[in-house]
């Protein structure tokens, strides 16, 4: 009788060891491929949550255009996703070429500002290009968004992580910053509290211009500052007319990235 429930106990306890001794399984993720991945997780949720504040009619007064106007794009959502989807399958390979490097750095501001600059440059200078070029706007940028896409965020984004010296650490937030920018430009709202309103000078308004006819030859400048618009002559500033008076939001951030790229 002892025996047995010595046997029982020790069955038990051997029970417990064998479970506590069962290794964890974790799911990690490598820097190089969160940087490669996050970027489009971000996309999707970002854009997801415009598109239900968008459904929302009580946030029509925050529209920049009457929700009447949507019906006249002649691109459809399907189109617009495939699109989005063989852009990301060349950025997942893109970003994984580019973080595959040596030992990663901490965090650096000044890689963040001078990727920023990079950025814009690319961006405002091959975006006018495929304005000026009557060829280019004709078959590729009035057409193919997908290969626009390709050329101004891929490439550009390559550019910058490139010249400015980031570390796979750098380039996630770098990256996931210019798509949450890039969505929020093109929301076709104007929410109040935004905070990307009141830092930057280029923001869902000032893009928006762009896109109207009188507009097309201006505000060329994207995603983060406004300056080569001003330096090159192609600024045209944005009234909000609710408001019944010119409104500029600030370009404090131009200051905040010059101190951080002094700061590296």
């Amino acid at each position: 009788m002892g025996c047995a429930g010595s046997e029982r106990e020790g069955s038990s306890g051997s029970g417990k060891q064998s479970l506590s001794n069962k290794p964890k399984v974790e799911l990690a993720l490598s820097e190089e491929t969160l940087g490669a991945l996050l970027p489009i997780a971000v996309y999707w949720t970002y854009s997801a949550l415009y598109v239900l504040l968008g459904s929302l009619s009580s946030l029509d007064k925050y529209r920049l255009h009457p929700r009447g106007d949507e019906a006249k794009n002649i691109v459809s959502r399907a189109t617009v996703v495939k699109g989005v989807l063989v852009q990301q399958a060349f950025q997942v390979v893109v970003a994984l070429g580019l973080f595959t490097g040596p030992t990663l750095r901490h965090w650096s501001s000044g890689s963040m500002g001078r990727g920023m600059g990079v950025l814009d440059t690319w961006q405002y200078f091959m975006h006018r290009y495929m304005h000026v070029n009557k060829f280019l706007y004709k078959h590729v940028h009035s057409k193919d968004h997908t290969l626009v896409g390709l050329i101004l965020d891929t490439v550009g984004g390559a550019l910058s992580f490139l010249v400015s010296g980031m570390s796979a650490r750098d380039g996630i937030f770098f990256f996931s910053s210019a798509t949450i920018k890039t969505v929020d430009d093109h929301c076709g709202l104007w929410l109040p509290g935004n905070p990307l309103h009141a830092l930057f000078g280029n923001n869902s308004a000032y893009h928006d211009i762009h896109h109207q006819l009188y507009g097309s030859k201006c505000n060329f400048s994207q995603p983060f500052f406004v300056a080569w618009d001003r330096i090159m002559g192609t600024y045209m500033p944005y009234t909000l007319e609710k408001e019944g008076r010119k409104t500029r939001a600030s370009d404090v951030a131009l200051v905040i990235i010059f101190l951080m790229t002094l700061s590296s």
